[in-house]
C-alpha cells in the first residue's frame, strides 16, 4: 500500500476534513476503490492515535468523478444516504462538503460478477431489494427518473462534439442508428409493460453490493446494497433487469477496456424465478389463499416486466457511457464496441436484441423480437 497526497481538485476535501474535530490526525489516505462515476479513498487514524468515544478510526472519502447530476440532486443523494443510513440499509453519514463526502468503512468486500449467480447471494439481493422497494422516501414520488434523465442524456449527446479521430468515427456510427427513433419505440413498448413504482436503486450491480465481515457467521444478512446516487421512485422493473444485466458484466479486468462481456451468463428462467420467488416471499406478495395457477401467473408476469425493462438498462447506460467517453477522466473503455447478435435464449421466453457492446450496458440498436412468454 502507498500514501496518498491529495491535491488539486482533492484540496476541498482536505480543507473540509481539517475543519472537524481531530479529522486532521487523519494522516493515511490510501485508494480504497475506483467506480466509474466516483473516486473512493481510505482515511485511517496513525496506529498509535486512540479513538475518542465512538468516532471512527477509519472513514471513506468519497470524491464526485464527472457526475452528471445538479447540485440539488446531489443534495437529495445525501439526504437519502443519511435516511437509509438511519434504517440501518446503509452506511452511516459522517459528513458532506460539495465535491463530495465522508461515509462510514464497513469491513467488507464487493462482489464479483460471477457470485451474482450463486443462489443463495442471488436470494439475499432479491430480499435486499424488496426491502428497498418497500421504502416510502420524502421525494417526488412520480416516476419521472428513468425518461427524464433519459431524454436529459439524449439531448446532452446530440450537441456532442468529440476531438479524437478514434471517438470521432466510433460516434459517428452511433449515430446512424437513429437513437431518437429506438427511443420512442423502448417508451412506447415500456408503456405496454404494467410495472408499479417503487423507491429503486436504479444500479444495483456487484460493484455496489457489499459482502459484510460479519462477526455472527450464521448471520443471514451478509450484504449490503451501497452507492444511491442513481436511486429514486421508479419502475420496479428496471431494478430487475438493469440487474440481470449486470450478471453479464465483469468490471475487474485489468487491461484495456477494463471490462469484458459474457452475454451467456445473462439468467436464465430458473435463475430468474428463484430470485422472483425471494423477492415476494420478502414482501409477502404470495398470500394463503393464492393458488399455484395464481403464482405461476405473477412469476410470469415479473419475467416478461423484468426482461422488457432490461432494453431500458441497455439504452440508459449505453447514453451514460457516450456522455462518460466525453467528460469523464477515468481511464475505461467507454466507447468500445464490438458488434454481436446477443440472444438471451430462456425456456420459456425469447428475448432477442442486435446489441452494440459497451461499458455498463448494451445500446439498443434494433429490436428483432418482442420478449413473449409461451
Amino acid at each position: 500500500t502507498h500514501t496518498l497526497t491529495l491535491k488539486g481538485q482533492f484540496l476541498p476535501a482536505v480543507e473540509f476534513l481539517h475543519n472537524l474535530p481531530r479529522a486532521s490526525l487523519f494522516s493515511r489516505w490510501f485508494p480504497y476503490s475506483g467506480g466509474l462515476s466516483n473516486l473512493l479513498y481510505l482515511c485511517s487514524l496513525p496506529d498509535n492515535v486512540p479513538a475518542m468515544g465512538d468516532e471512527p478510526r477509519q472513514v471513506l472519502l468519497r470524491v464526485y468523478g464527472a457526475i452528471l447530476q445538479g447540485v440539488d440532486s446531489l443534495v437529495l443523494e445525501s439526504v437519502m444516504f443519511a435516511i437509509l443510513a438511519e434504517r440501518l440499509l446503509g452506511p452511516r453519514l459522517y459528513g458532506i462538503f460539495p465535491e463530495g463526502r465522508l461515509e462510514q468503512y464497513l469491513p467488507s468486500k464487493r462482489l464479483r460478477t460471477e457470485q451474482l449467480r450463486v443462489p443463495e447471494l442471488s436470494a439475499e439481493i432479491a430480499v435486499k431489494l424488496a426491502r428497498f422497494h418497500r421504502m416510502v422516501m420524502p421525494f417526488n414520488k412520480e416516476p419521472k427518473w428513468l425518461f427524464g434523465t433519459i431524454d436529459r442524456y439524449m439531448d446532452q449527446i446530440l450537441k456532442l462534439k468529440f476531438v479524437r479521430e478514434a471517438h470521432v468515427k466510433k460516434f459517428n456510427k452511433l449515430m446512424k442508428y437513429n437513437l431518437p427513433e429506438e427511443l420512442e419505440n423502448l417508451r412506447a413498448l415500456l408503456a405496454a409493460t404494467p410495472s408499479p413504482v417503487v423507491f429503486c436503486h436504479n444500479d444495483v450491480q456487484e460493484g455496489n453490493i457489499l459482502m459484510l465481515d460479519s462477526r455472527n457467521p450464521t448471520s443471514t444478512d451478509k450484504l449490503m446494497l451501497i452507492d444511491f446516487e442513481y436511486s429514486s421512485y421508479n419502475y420496479r422493473g428496471f431494478d430487475f433487469g438493469n440487474h440481470f444485466c449486470e450478471w453479464v458484466y465483469d468490471y475487474t479486468y485489468e487491461q484495456w477496456p477494463f471490462f469484458k462481456a459474457n452475454l451467456e451468463n445473462y439468467p436464465n428462467r430458473q435463475q430468474q424465478l428463484h430470485f422472483f420467488r425471494n423477492y415476494l416471499l420478502e414482501n409477502k406478495e404470495y398470500s394463503e389463499n393464492c393458488t399455484q395457477e395464481e403464482q405461476s401467473q405473477i412469476e410470469k408476469a415479473m419475467i416478461l416486466e423484468a426482461n422488457r425493462f432490461a432494453l431500458a438498462s441497455h439504452f440508459f447506460w449505453g447514453l451514460w457511457s457516450i456522455i462518460q467517453a466525453k467528460i469523464s477522466t477515468i481511464e475505461f473503455g467507454y466507447m468500445v464496441s464490438n458488434g454481436c447478435s446477443a440472444h438471451l435464449v430462456t425456456s420459456p421466453f425469447l428475448l432477442c436484441i442486435y446489441l452494440l457492446a459497451t461499458p455498463r450496458a448494451t445500446i439498443l440498436l434494433t429490436l428483432l423480437a418482442v420478449v413473449y412468454i409461451s
